[in-house]
This record gives structure tokens, sequence and C-alpha cells, in this order.
């Protein structure tokens, strides 16, 4: 997997990330830190090529966003497509949940998850 440098700002940015979750991310990382969700290792407020993301399986090449409520305006969706089509050119897939879904069907997220870590790593 390709290292990307991390400007010391995008680091400290993330690192204030952490510290400051909202609840829909806190519930998906207290599912899935230190391996609870079927041994796989999730990292959180990873940068990748220049971008944050939510949270990230590196083993699978998986990313997590949560979206929020501001996520559905129109100038958003444009830059979180450009983000995805990125992320995927470096090989990862991307998967975004609404907050809805992990404060209210947190186990069909991870079920979802599982699925298709397995249809794209048999």
């Amino acid at each position: 997997m390709p290292h990307f440098e991390v400007p010391e700002r995008n680091r400290g940015h993330a690192r204030r990330m952490r510290n400051a979750l909202p609840e829909s991310e806190l519930r998906f990382w207290n599912a899935v830190r230190a391996h609870r969700l079927q041994g796989l290792s999730f990292r959180r407020q990873m940068p990748i090529a220049g971008y944050i993301v939510d949270f990230a399986c590196q083993q699978h090449q998986l990313v997590v966003e949560i979206d929020g409520e501001s996520h559905s305006h129109d100038q958003q969706i444009e830059r979180d497509g450009l983000r995805d089509r990125k992320l995927t050119e470096l090989g990862w897939t991307v998967l975004r949940i609404t907050n809805e879904d992990v404060l209210h069907r947190l186990d069909e997220v991870c079920t979802h998850i599982l699925r298709l870590i397995g249809e794209s790593h048999p």
C-alpha cells in the first residue's frame, strides 16, 4: 500500500477530529475499535492522499464515511463525489453511511460492511 506524506497541518487536524467525534461516529467507533468487528482493524480520522477519512480498514482498503445532513447539499455532494473518485482511483472502496443508519441500525451497518468485504475479498 502506498504511503502518502501527510502535511503537519492535516495531521494536527486529524488528531483534533479524533478527540471530538460526533455521536454517530463515536457509536460506530465503539462497535469496530480494537478488532471488535470480526477481527477487522479500523483507524479513525485517517489521512489518505490529502483527505482525512472518517474510518479506514487498511487491510481491505475500505473507507467508511459517516455523513450528516450537510452531505445532502449540492456543493457537498459534488465535493464528496470528487473525493470518492480520487480514493477509488487509489484502490479504496468508499462506503457512505448516514448518521441515521449508524444511530438506529448499527447492526445492519456492520453486517453490510462484512458482506462488502466478503464480496471484494472472498
